[in-house]
């Protein structure tokens, strides 16, 4: 089996960190954009492609968007769901980070002539 490479080596290794939000006190939005997620299929093992949306109200912590890139981008050999991979980035966010408000969004590529957007969000309510 060949080396692999610093890149792979990285998203294999890759886990979510988390920065101290500088400022706690305030309400403000965090959108981000993710717009070549892939996975694959768990029936077929075809890709699928994808956009992932995340929207979130930090509260002490804010994502820090490397290891989020390398976290998203484990997904590539993953048989997954779309419905599955997007409440899982869902579930590790908001374990991640308890924000005031997540929303994460899959917006997945058309396949066999079928769209799909799952969107997972919480409420303001804790």
């Amino acid at each position: 089996m060949a080396e692999l490479k610093y890149g792979e080596r990285a998203i294999e290794e890759a886990e979510l960190e988390c920065w101290e939000n500088p400022y706690p006190e305030r309400d403000y939005t965090i959108d981000i954009t993710f717009p070549e997620f892939t996975c694959l299929c768990p029936r077929s093992g075809y890709p699928d492609f994808a956009t992932i949306k995340i929207r979130y109200i930090p509260d002490k912590v804010i994502v820090e968007l490397k290891s989020l890139k390398l976290y998203l981008n484990k997904y590539r050999r993953v048989y997954i769901s779309h419905e599955a991979a997007t409440n899982k980035i869902y579930e590790d966010l908001y374990k991640l980070l308890k924000p005031r408000f997540l929303e994460v969004i899959g917006d997945f590529n058309p396949r066999g002539n079928v769209k799909t957007i799952v969107k997972v969000s919480s409420n303001t309510n804790r």
